[in-house]
């Protein structure tokens, strides 16, 4: 079974960044497309971001020239670093694996917030 933690969630006040980490229990790690996804409160969850196994990237409008997506396929880890954060960024951010199935992880909360 394929685990994925995320970290790095917590609370920011606007403007400031955040790391966010997902690593990834298996040595197929670098077949995955990878994605980070958020989900506030009320609404369905959303794509924020994606990385292939080929390192294309694709970014939702709303992030696009703040969050970056990354990957370290020595270190079965993805990364989302999230700069300029906004308070409507505050949601509860999911890592997502998938290649012949897929994946989610916990979740990990990020708060902007003065």
């Amino acid at each position: 079974q394929v685990q994925l933690v995320e970290s790095g969630g917590g609370l920011v006040q606007p403007g400031g960044s955040l790391r966010l980490s997902c690593v990834v229990s298996s040595s197929f790690f670098s077949m995955y497309g990878m994605g980070w996804y958020r989900q506030a409160p009320g609404r369905q969850r959303e794509l924020v971001a994606e990385i292939t196994s080929g390192r294309r990237t694709n970014y939702a409008d709303f992030v696009k020239g703040r969050f970056t997506i990354s990957r370290v396929n020595a270190e079965t880890t993805v990364y989302l670093q999230m700069n300029n954060l906004k308070p409507d960024d505050t949601a509860v951010y999911y890592c997502n694996a998938r290649w012949r199935e897929a994946y989610w992880g916990q979740g990990t909360q990020v708060t902007v917030s003065s």
